[in-house]
């Protein structure tokens, strides 16, 4: 069969819940590629936009995140950017190396504020080669290095990588 005839092949569509034997193949691949210890990093800044944008999207209208007034007053003595906005920049990481999150979990430390810039690491810290999973942690720090949220995964990689 021919290198065409191979790709023509593996890009037919299969039933639903059954993957073709060429998908497999790359995904093995991918599991094969991702180490323990192996991390990935984002960093951004979290803009008034990000903020109206998720709140629109989700329906999140916390004052906390969207009433200047009643945010000064608070504890936080500003508005705070949703906890899953931040959380969100491990889907970002997922995305890009492929990954397929089955279990996400957060815990909030800090706040994160309108103009803060948040690095998030990724670790793989476990590689379940029977079950064909990965385990990881994950910690998010603003620009002053304080840790705003912690967390950890599991999932499986994909096929598609737009990093490595």
């Amino acid at each position: 069969m021919s290198e065409e005839q191979q790709s023509e092949q593996s890009a037919q569509p299969t039933q639903p819940g059954k993957a073709s034997e060429a998908f497999k193949q790359r995904l093995s691949a991918a599991f094969d590629e991702i180490a323990v210890g192996q991390t990935f990093t984002f960093r951004r800044t979290f803009t008034e936009g990000d903020v109206a944008i998720f709140c629109g999207v989700t329906g999140d209208y916390n004052p906390y995140h969207i009433d200047e007034t009643f945010a000064r007053e608070s504890r936080f003595g500003r508005r705070i950017i949703p906890g899953l906005l931040t959380a969100s920049m491990l889907t970002h990481l997922g995305g890009m190396i492929g990954f397929l999150a089955t279990e996400m979990r957060f815990r909030y430390v800090g706040a994160v504020y309108i103009g803060d810039t948040v690095t998030c690491v990724i670790t793989f810290t476990e590689k379940d080669d029977a079950r064909r999973l990965f385990t990881g942690d994950v910690r998010y720090v603003n620009q002053d290095g304080a840790e705003v949220l912690l967390g950890s995964f599991k999932g499986f990689p994909g096929d598609v990588r737009l990093a490595r």
